[in-house]
């Protein structure tokens, strides 16, 4: 008998090990063979996240799969009778978050902060923004990650959205070309980006239930065309659908979005991945074209599982989905077996980050060369509680969890200068007990994600700035922002300056200027603030928005003219709050545009409303000063194959060595469609120029880019007729015109979908 059990055991084992043999593996069988041999329940549970431990509960796929790499924001789920692997997918648009700590290790696993996207965008330089990404994506590639959640470009609708500094202009042509380089530049590691959000999410007020109420020609022209910008330069591994609806409809559950206009239209051939927990009705999703859950949890499976036995959901959109969550797995660095190293070279990434960040950095005034400090300036007054709590970046997943962050004070003192003791003494010990009574509650799961309390504003008495004017070379005020998930900003207090602010810009100005001294103010921000009231107050505004981990040296930089801040603004400045038209739909209390958002500005974003409707403004869109001057001449066309070439020599007139960044905006016949001023086409930026070296900058325009969208054709219409090519240096300062004339009116049909009801 004990011999008959053995026989039968071995027979078993033996067929086991055969049909073990015949189940397909990912990577050697085809994708269609993997799927053919799946259970429906593993094909769903593909679908899914394993979860985000804390807010969906610790399932076991959680519990293997979370250590993989601590603190990202989710995996998906592993197969292995088939080799299908877990992938990592890692916020985020600043750089890499994960945990710097972890359990029973005594290592530490910081990432670089690299300079926010408002920065980033603010360099109008592609080739550098690529630089930035390839060391970004270095990093997720080496700390074990397959995709990181970024780039971020949706449109600065409003100033006041929270997440702002994440995303790239006002402008979808210069949010396309950042994302298109970013995207480029991390993904040359090997690893996948997740272009987000996929659309229309321009506020945090109830951005999982808020309707954006957006007609079919804004959409196509604001709030997709950057996206498909990127798609069809790029070729993005992933896109992320956003929280919110789009005309009724939750965007992660629109057929019309991810299907008809991304695939069918863009020919994006990627995974879409939920935003996490975003929608509410899993089959709808899997129809729509949404691969993948994230995080995930139970009852999408359950609710999946049943829709397709019961017919509401069929099986082939299914595989379909699974079809594309496989071909990103197959794609991934853990699938292939990269033996990551834990050790990305941060020192040099540092070195980035501080590079690219002084490309971004936007001078907005200069009076009387007040800045770069002459040589003579060795003495400073540092003011502003920002000077001394700098602020790399904003809050929530758009943060990382950096090594440090260099102070302006710091920076300023690697770079040689001399700070008042005394009151930097005082500054810090002030701090230090504002921040005391602003500890977060230990109890909130999302404490982590939101903005810090900051102290507000200190004010010496008028008896310590004669003193301290008497003692400096300088005065040096900072103005500090910061925002994040989760929360829209304010206007008291945050969009518009408080009163301790207005009073420490005055006074300190005043007692420096009445010596014959300087005051400058620094703007540590990452959006829009007003200035108009301001401005004319200090002698020179250096906008240095969020620079990363090493913004204060970056800055330093910029002050003592190591670098020649070369940064333009990708969105307007307005005068007041309420000049931007967007703004009487925007929530900016709590009864209106909490459930909807009426996209009553239409096509009119930004510029392309101020400029139309010649509306002042405090700062236009591309607009920047250098530490030196450019001349442009010599503007010309040729037209062939209807793309239109524009170039034009742009020289160094002034006694600084610079950069210049050259716009082109195209001004529209008269049609059948009401039409903006202008619209920007193109851009470029020069080299390094000497003073008195030149360069011929060259710019082209599809007739294509010159198209609006016809709603009533549901196709993208280039009317006839002459269109005013405008090579400028901001959106108010043309420098030369060339007339383009398309001969024939030109049509591109599109489906006629993502209708407003």
């Amino acid at each position: 008998m004990k011999n008959k059990t053995i026989l039968i055991t071995l027979t078993s084992a033996l067929f086991l090990t055969s049909c073990a043999e015949k189940v397909p593996q990912l990577g050697k069988a085809p994708v269609d063979d993997i799927i053919a041999a799946m259970t429906l329940d593993e094909k769903v549970k593909l679908l899914i996240g394993t979860g985000m431990a804390g807010l969906t509960g610790d399932s076991a796929v959680v519990g293997e799969t979370k250590s993989l790499v601590p603190g990202a924001a989710g995996t998906t789920y592993p197969i292995p009778r088939l080799g299908i692997p877990t992938i990592v997918l890692a916020d985020g648009p600043a750089g890499l978050r994960i945990s710097p700590t972890r359990e029973n290790d005594p290592n530490t696993y910081y990432c670089t902060a690299f300079p926010v996207g408002t920065l980033l965008a603010s360099t109008w330089n592609t080739e550098l923004v690529e630089q930035v990404g390839q060391a970004m994506g270095n990093e997720v590639l080496e700390y074990g990650a397959d995709v990181l959640l970024a780039p971020a470009l949706n449109i600065h609708r409003n100033p006041l959205c929270g997440r702002n500094f994440e995303y790239y202009s006002e402008d979808p042509v210069i949010s396309g070309k950042i994302a298109a380089a970013m995207t480029k530049g991390v993904q040359s590691n090997g690893v996948g980006v997740s272009l987000k959000h996929y659309a229309a999410n321009n506020q945090e007020t109830n951005r999982m239930g808020n309707d954006s109420r957006v007609t079919p020609r804004a959409l196509r022209e604001i709030y997709l065309k950057g996206f498909e910008i990127a798609v069809k330069e790029a070729d993005p591994w992933t896109i992320m659908s956003s929280y919110n609806l789009i005309n009724g409809v939750y965007a992660s559950e629109s057929r019309d979005l991810q299907t008809t206009i991304l695939r069918d239209e863009w020919g994006f051939k990627g995974t879409v991945m939920t935003d996490w927990f975003g929608g509410k009705n899993a089959p709808a999703q899997m129809h729509a074209g949404n691969d993948l859950l994230m995080p995930g949890y139970p009852q999408q499976m359950t609710d999946i599982v049943e829709a397709v036995q019961n017919g509401t959901l069929s099986e082939a959109d299914i595989n379909t989905n699974v079809k594309r969550v496989l071909e990103l797995v197959l794609k991934s660095p853990r699938f292939k077996g990269y033996k990551y190293s834990n050790k990305p070279d941060l020192d040099a990434h540092a070195v980035v980050t501080r590079q690219s960040a002084s490309e971004g950095m936007v001078l907005l005034k200069n009076e009387n060369e007040a800045l770069p400090l002459s040589a003579s300036v060795r003495k400073v007054a540092a003011y502003g509680i920002t000077s001394y709590d700098f602020i790399a970046g904003g809050t929530g997943s758009g943060d990382v969890n950096e090594a440090y962050t260099v102070s302006l004070v710091q920076g300023l003192e690697n770079a040689g200068y001399a700070l008042n003791a005394a009151l930097k003494v005082q500054y810090e010990e002030y701090i230090e007990a504002e921040n005391a009574k602003n500890v977060p509650d230990p109890n909130d799961k999302y404490a982590m994600f939101m903005p810090k309390v900051r102290p507000g504003e200190f004010v010496p008495t008028a008896t310590e700035l004669n003193k301290q004017a008497q003692s400096a070379d300088v005065a040096l005020i900072t103005i500090g922002r910061t925002s994040g998930e989760f929360l829209d900003r304010k206007l008291t207090g945050d969009f518009e300056l408080t009163n301790e602010e207005q009073e420490l810009i005055a006074t300190v100005s005043k007692a420096f200027q009445s010596l014959g001294k300087k005051a400058i103010v620094i703007l540590n921000i990452g959006g829009v603030i007003e200035t108009a009231s301001w401005k004319n107050t200090p002698d020179a505004i250096l906008l240095a928005w969020q620079a990363g981990q090493e913004g204060g040296n970056t800055v330093a930089d910029a002050l003592s003219g190591k670098v020649n801040p070369s940064g333009k603004l990708t969105m307007t400045f307005p005068v007041k709050f309420m000049d931007a038209a967007s703004s009487a739909n925007f929530p900016v209390d709590s009864v209106r545009n909490i459930d909807y958002t009426i996209y009553e500005e239409d096509i009119y974003v930004g510029y392309r409303y101020f400029d139309t409707y010649k509306k002042d403004v405090s700062y236009p869109f591309g607009y920047g000063l250098s530490y030196t001057t450019f001349e442009y001449s010599n503007a010309q066309l040729k037209n062939a194959a209807d793309v239109f070439t524009v170039t034009i020599d742009v020289k160094n007139t002034g006694k600084i060595s610079g950069k210049e960044v050259v716009q082109l905006y195209a001004s529209a016949p008269a049609g059948a469609l009401g039409k903006p001023m202008q619209e920007l086409k193109a851009f470029a930026k020069t080299k390094e120029l000497k003073p008195g070296e030149s360069e011929t900058i060259t710019l082209t325009v599809d007739y294509t880019d010159l198209a609006s969208y016809d709603e009533s054709k549901s196709a993208w219409v280039t009317d006839s007729g002459t269109y005013k090519l405008l090579v400028a240096a901001s959106s108010r300062n043309v420098k030369a015109t060339v007339d383009a004339v398309v001969a024939e009116a030109k049509e591109v049909k599109t489906n006629d979908v993502l209708k407003l009801k």
